[in-house]
């Protein structure tokens, strides 16, 4: 069990979630409030995609994520900034028997480009998607090759900034385990173990434990699974020695029918962790974890 537990929170994704919850983040200002009130309520690490405030479609808009990072960091609440770099890696394969009329979910960029704003803003850390995977019920796959991934790793690397190696299957661990191994990842590396996706790995017990399990002896890492089983992978990720993720992205509910906000999700997730007799760890406790320096 991990006696000393960072939580971070997801506060808004780029999925379809607005219009099916009243207070999705979508604007800067709401999304760096979002990050801002949930490191009030509990979390360490704030991690944040950017949404067109139009539309509130998840965009890959480096001006919109400057209004972000500069909004927490002007702000007086101390968190540590993890950014997405997964946006440009959706391939909307084209209907029946036409696969390479992509379809208009499409959007797949270079490893680099993925990076751009992470290039410009230097975030704390990054999350890196570790591999391809079938993603829902429809035609759109996530491509994460080895060879972009190689290339995004170094250049983080590069940056100084520390990847989050986000593993959404067994597979995705064992290629992120493989950059480790080649020195393109520097340690302690951090893992996400990302469960309950449709077409991933599962949220349950079983599987978290077999993805632990496989993880190198020095990982810092955490784990989350999506909807209803948000608070059940909570305490068992800190059953087996890792930290915790919650937030908006991953789940929309505090209880059936009634809608939550990224502080409680927080909130409720800093309450099971004391519960189990743990402590929850600030930002400082997180950056000594994951071997981060503070940042001016």
């Amino acid at each position: 069990m991990n006696f000393e537990v960072f939580v971070s929170c997801a506060v808004t994704g780029s999925g379809d979630s607005v219009g099916r919850h009243p207070e999705i983040p979508v604007t800067p200002k709401q999304i760096a409030g979002a990050a801002i009130d949930a490191a009030k309520a509990g979390a360490a690490i704030a991690h944040c995609h950017v949404r067109d405030p139009e539309t509130g479609k998840g965009t890959r808009d480096i001006e919109l994520y400057r209004e972000v990072v500069d909004r927490i960091r002007d702000s007086d609440t101390d968190v540590v900034i993890n950014l997405t770099s997964g946006m440009g890696g959706d391939l909307d394969i084209g209907a029946d028997e036409d696969p390479m009329t992509f379809g208009p979910y499409t959007d797949l960029v270079g490893p680099l480009t993925r990076l751009a704003h992470v290039d410009e803003l230097l975030p704390d850390i990054c999350s890196l998607d570790c591999g391809t995977l079938n993603f829902s019920d429809g035609n759109t796959i996530y491509v994460s090759t080895p060879k972009q991934l190689r290339a995004g790793a170094k250049r983080i690397q590069e940056l100084g900034v520390k990847p989050e190696l986000e593993v959404f299957d067994s597979g995705h661990l064992w290629f992120a385990k493989q950059m480790h191994s080649e020195g393109l990842v520097d340690d302690p590396p951090m893992f996400q173990i990302c469960l309950g996706i449709p077409w991933g790995a599962p949220a349950d017990t079983a599987t978290m434990k077999c993805m632990v399990d496989a993880l190198p002896d020095n990982a810092v890492w955490a784990g989350f699974g999506i909807s209803r089983m948000q608070m059940p992978m909570v305490t068992q990720a800190v059953m087996l020695g890792g930290n915790a993720r919650v937030g908006l992205e991953d789940n929309l509910y505090l209880e059936r029918g009634v809608f939550a906000s990224n502080a409680q999700l927080v909130e409720r997730a800093v309450n099971l962790i004391e519960l189990m007799g743990a402590a929850v760890i600030g930002p400082d406790g997180a950056r000594e974890k994951l071997g981060l320096k503070k940042r001016s």
